[in-house]
């Protein structure tokens, strides 16, 4: 049992749901506001199925990058993982990965359920499924199949894509059944963010990377430009989110307190600097928690300054 714990990765799972906090509190803002009723059943299922997702994603990067030997070049004991030592077998890990997968499938056709089809939302309904699809095969796609998109360097697009702007608007758009682009500022906060821990662990893997034939982004552009892009990556998110409190006109209505989040500067910032004096690969590894807590404390901090007085 504790190898299948550690298999999952635990520490990813705060990043995971912060989009989910993240979209849904703003839901609750604007749903609240206009005299409407925001569904807490929606948001709790909403978490089973982005934690479902994720375990799903780390078993299956297990998976693949154990069959393929990537894994099997990895000296520190940090990146070890359960295929490749051994722990747990390739066909266990398989099996779970297909566990997941029907796991995964049955929450999201719940939580659509509650929050379209009872309703009668019914073109809805069907398009969450098609996008509930997306993240299934986007999760496994990451290092299985003849060609996965891990090893060509497309690994941070597809984390900013599902782990931001389809966490975060998707959410969203569970209680509001609308789309607004000013979302999109939020989500991409969390995306960049999801992105930055992704660039961490491919630049603490780059030499492994590099032996195995992993041409991940980190990869491509070398250690020194992967930090360059690194710190590019830490350096927008809260800007995105203030323009879209300012967008809103918080300021101007006095509510201060929803700026809350900003307090995140004097963090970041120790952190980024930290970053930048990293000089061998392995010591980024306890960095890729640090940015996945700032993640969910960001998203916790403008959930509670939007709502503190809705």
């Amino acid at each position: 049992m504790i190898d299948w714990i550690k298999a999952a990765r635990l520490r990813t799972l705060p990043l995971s749901v912060s989009g989910i906090i993240l979209g849904s509190f703003i839901a609750r803002w604007r749903v609240v506001e206009a005299g409407g009723d925001w569904d807490w059943r929606i948001f709790a299922l909403a978490l089973l199925v982005t934690l479902l997702y994720q375990v799903l994603s780390n078993f299956a990067n297990d998976y693949g990058d154990g069959i393929r030997g990537t894994d099997e070049l990895r000296v520190n004991e940090a990146e070890q993982r359960a295929v490749a030592s051994g722990k747990i077998t390739a066909n266990q890990m398989r099996n779970a990965v297909i566990l997941f997968s029907i796991l995964s499938s049955a929450a999201t056709v719940a939580l659509l359920y509650f929050a379209f089809f009872k309703d009668g939302f019914i073109t809805e309904f069907y398009t969450f499924v098609g996008l509930g699809i997306a993240c299934i095969l986007a999760a496994i796609g990451y290092t299985v199949g003849k060609k996965p998109y891990g090893y060509m360097g497309l690994g941070d697009i597809f984390v900013f894509i599902f782990f931001g702007l389809v966490s975060v608007c998707g959410s969203y758009f569970l209680f509001t059944k609308e789309f607004h682009w000013d979302t999109l500022l939020p989500a991409s906060a969390i995306g960049l963010l999801s992105a930055a821990v992704l660039n961490l662990n491919n630049m603490r893997d780059i030499e492994s990377d590099e032996l195995s034939g992993k041409k991940t982004l980190a990869l491509r552009l070398g250690f020194k430009r992967a930090m360059v892009y690194e710190i590019i990556l830490l350096q927008l998110p809260l800007l995105f989110v203030l323009v879209f409190m300012m967008m809103n006109g918080l300021h101007n209505q006095g509510k201060y307190y929803a700026f809350i989040f900003f307090i995140l500067m004097l963090p970041l910032t120790g952190l980024r600097r930290k970053i930048m004096q990293v000089t061998t690969p392995r010591e980024l590894d306890p960095f890729l928690k640090q940015v996945g807590i700032i993640a969910l404390t960001m998203a916790v901090l403008v959930a509670f300054g939007l709502n503190y007085f809705n």
